[in-house]
């Protein structure tokens, strides 16, 4: 502050002082603060973050590969879904968006009578419902309230929109009682120019077991059609997941959480 400061009294240095550091170190802490809020937030992407927060990307236990659909349920992509799935005699894992099964209920039915297990995948498909508590406790309720009219059931798993939790957003998710889960492979079959055989290719790349393989179905959120190469893309997963000695499994075969 130089010669000129010198010359004013103590308590304007002091103050003056004070008022450098809090317009430096605020913006500091509030960036601080929002950056151990997202923590979590790579988690499916980094590799080690994801069990640096307790979050799973592979199954606990079993000899095979969990497949797992996002986003339904969908009036068209369920159901081509689940009769690749009935032709192989495959099991999976459904995460449902709220306002989806509200919509369709009785798809939802569809898919647990098949054998399949039901998970949550928020009620809308919104990542900046976990910017906050309340948001995120609300949406959630919704959605658990949703599958329980659907089906009389609770679900178990939980994956959030786009696979991004918030630190606070983990908590609140343990509070309901749900186990999340993201994945350890993906077919990114919610692009336009995705195909069969390169949404097999990437699901299945290196697979191993215990593996949990994120697909989609339904194109609510990403290309319109966007279900029916993942349909098409199944029986040739299959065949790589036999290829490789494997089999499918369901995430309920595994030690409870």
């Amino acid at each position: 502050m130089g010669a000129a400061c010198a010359n004013r009294p103590a308590g304007l240095v002091r103050a003056a002082a004070h008022d450098l550091i809090v317009r430096r170190l605020v913006p500091l802490a509030a960036g601080a603060a929002a950056a151990a809020h997202w923590a979590p937030a790579p988690a499916a992407f980094v590799p080690g973050l994801a069990s640096a927060f307790g979050i799973p990307t592979r199954a606990p236990a079993g000899d095979g590969v969990v497949l797992s659909f996002d986003d339904g349920p969908h009036a068209k992509g369920t159901p081509a879904v689940l009769a690749e799935l009935e032709k192989a005699g495959a099991h999976a894992v459904f995460f449902v968006c709220g306002e989806q099964v509200e919509r369709q209920p009785e798809i939802v039915r569809d898919v647990l009578a098949a054998g399949h297990e039901v998970g949550l995948h928020g009620y809308r498909h919104q990542t900046r419902r976990h910017s906050s508590r309340r948001l995120l406790r609300d949406d959630t309720r919704r959605s658990i309230d949703a599958v329980r009219a659907a089906t009389g059931l609770s679900p178990r798993l939980y994956r959030p929109p786009h696979g991004v939790f918030s630190l606070p957003g983990l908590r609140v998710i343990e509070n309901f009682g749900l186990e999340p889960l993201l994945w350890s492979k993906w077919g990114r079959d919610w692009q336009a120019r995705a195909t069969p055989s390169a949404i097999a290719r990437r699901a299945t790349a290196r697979i191993a077991a215990r593996d949990v393989i994120l697909l989609h179905d339904a194109d609510y959120y990403s290309a319109r059609d966007s279900w029916r190469a993942t349909a098409a893309a199944l029986p040739l997963i299959f065949e790589a997941i036999e290829q490789a000695g494997l089999k499918t499994q369901r995430w309920a075969d595994g030690p409870p959480g």
